[in-house]
């Protein structure tokens, strides 16, 4: 009697936990993976979809937005720049796409910004440890990875004299990405008792715990309300290029920023904080200060988020592009979507280059990436291999005025699964700048077509193509 009972309970579970997957789950492959998972392993099954399948943190966060925990550009003294017509120095219009940004993300575009690219950590590391040296307020610091290695100490340092001074000093440090190398960074930053300290989703036997795939990816650094840092670049002697006995050289670049923009950076590091630690963020006005040219617009993104945001905004940037593509990104494993728009763009006659590193620091994302180069460079899209040392550079530029930069690869962890911190930018000065480090890159990286790549054997291209059937999940 008990063993009917049980096995019909399992069997109702599995059923019921299907059917929530079909009418829940958007992509539907996920949906069909998890049917199957579900009826086919009805008790096991059906408890690996509970626990890892269903997204409460989209639930949970909106929740709090509508409590009015956390509202990005609300209760700010925002100078918000709506466009409504031709705005573009070089003629283009490109107010559609702004409209397209604009109903996509849940914040301002903002006028009166400085972007400025600094490139490996010889450049990002002195300013971003001046700044805080000069801090008088506050602090905040949100990172994946923290390197306790003399960079990273660096940064140890000078937070804790700044926790010293009476600084307001917060860091939010990922739960994966605090394990990268030892003694932890939480741990020497707890010696400084002023210093605060938050691990994003750590690991724990609970449904929150058992959120791996999950991490905070974003690079951000404000001070004062007045200076913010953000890009690609974690904290750690990695970033140091010229140093030729650094055996994990990674160049990157990331970016210093001033004038309104900064206060949309501290909106997102409270969001993160009051997630992490549970705390209200504070309401607080900040008078904006004009301190350049460039448009800015914060682009958050991840699984909290209605919709794929970045994802749609690299397509329809994609679309709006009138002569040149450039992409520089370290892992690349595009989706249909993302395929689509950039065939669409090159049979326009864009003309799109994608920069890629010939050596890469994750060998299965290089194998599954490898196995796009026929498909990306079919319709006339050019792929590049740098050289060493690992470029690690997350940047897209499209013709002369427009910017996506921060801390997202274009790859399905960072499009889908990651937390992740963007700024699309509009400024011709920082297009100019960026373009001439890519081409620079160009010029000493080897062009890849299908020729080449066949020319890799069968047994390169049979271990690429394995690689390929895990792309959805790399």
């Amino acid at each position: 009697m008990w063993q009917w009972a049980s096995a019909t309970g399992i069997l109702v579970f599995g059923l019921g936990s299907a059917l929530h997957a079909l009418l829940n789950k958007r992509d539907p492959r996920a949906a069909l993976n998890w049917i199957f998972i579900c009826l086919l392993v009805p008790g096991f099954g059906g408890v690996a979809y509970w626990i890892l399948g269903v997204n409460r943190i989209r639930t949970k966060a909106k929740g709090w937005r509508e409590e009015g925990r956390f509202s990005l550009g609300a209760a700010r003294d925002y100078t918000a720049f709506h466009v409504e017509g031709d705005t573009d120095n070089s003629g283009q219009d490109i107010s559609s796409f702004m409209l397209l940004s604009e109903k996509v993300c849940r914040t301002p575009l903002l006028a009166g910004n400085s972007v400025v690219p600094l490139f490996n950590g010889e450049e990002a590391y002195p300013a971003m440890l001046e700044a805080i040296e000069k801090a008088k307020k506050h602090v905040f610091v949100c990172t994946y990875i923290f390197d306790t290695d003399d960079a990273g100490l660096l940064f140890v340092k000078a937070l804790g004299e700044a926790a010293g001074r009476g600084v307001d000093v917060r860091v939010i440090i990922d739960a994966i990405g605090e394990r990268y190398s030892r003694p932890r960074v939480r741990k020497l930053l707890k010696e400084y008792k002023s210093v605060r300290v938050a691990r994003f989703l750590p690991l724990a036997i609970s449904l929150r715990g058992l959120r791996l795939n999950l991490r905070n990816h974003r690079k951000l650094l404000t001070v004062d309300g007045e200076v913010g840092f953000t890009g690609g670049m974690n904290i750690g002697q990695r970033h140091m290029v010229e140093d030729e006995k650094n055996k994990n050289r990674t160049a990157d670049v990331h970016f210093k920023l001033l004038g309104p923009v900064v206060s949309s950076l501290e909106d997102m590091f409270y969001e993160d904080w009051g997630f992490s630690t549970g705390e209200k963020a504070p309401v607080q006005k900040v008078e904006a200060k004009v301190a350049g040219d460039a448009l800015c617009r914060s682009v958050p993104d991840g699984p909290n988020e209605d919709f794929e945001v970045l994802q749609w905004m690299i397509v329809g940037a994609l679309s709006c592009a009138n002569h040149h593509v450039r992409i520089m990104t370290p892992y690349f494993i595009p989706g249909r979507e993302l395929l689509s728009a950039l065939h669409a763009a090159a049979l326009r006659g864009v003309q799109v280059d994608i920069m890629l590193p010939a050596k890469n620091n994750l060998p299965i994302v290089k194998w599954a990436s490898r196995a796009f180069y026929p498909e990306v460079t079919r319709y006339g899209c050019r792929v590049y291999l740098q050289p060493p040392p690992f470029n690690h550079s997350k940047v897209i530029v499209i013709d002369s005025h427009y910017t996506i930069l921060g801390s997202a690869n274009l790859d399905p962890r960072s499009l889908r699964l990651n937390f992740e911190y963007n700024l699309e930018v509009f400024d011709e000065k920082l297009a100019a700048r960026l373009t001439e480090h890519f081409e620079r890159l160009r010029e000493k990286s080897e062009l890849i077509d299908s020729d080449t790549y066949i020319r890799s054997g069968f047994f390169a291209r049979t271990r690429d193509s394995v690689a390929k059937l895990g792309a959805p999940y790399l």
